[in-house]
């Protein structure tokens, strides 16, 4: 399955895998906690500026929820 979609087999990824360097399974994590750490970041002050401007997400999604029932 893999071959098809990547390129190579699925031992060739396991073996890979195996192989992987400390050093690099460190960078890859690091580079997870980053985009992670960015994306937390940009949705926290998104989220704030949408309450300076009276956007209420959670409010509307509630609000229909509570009407859909209703019907």
């Amino acid at each position: 399955m893999f071959n098809d979609i990547m390129g190579f087999t699925e031992t060739d990824y396991v073996y890979n895998q195996s192989r992987a360097h400390s050093a690099d399974m460190f960078f890859m994590k690091m580079r997870m906690w980053f985009w992670v750490t960015c994306a937390s970041l940009s949705f926290f002050f998104l989220g704030n500026i949408m309450g300076v401007f009276d956007i209420n997400v959670v409010g509307w999604l509630l609000d229909n929820l509570w009407h859909s029932w209703e019907v």
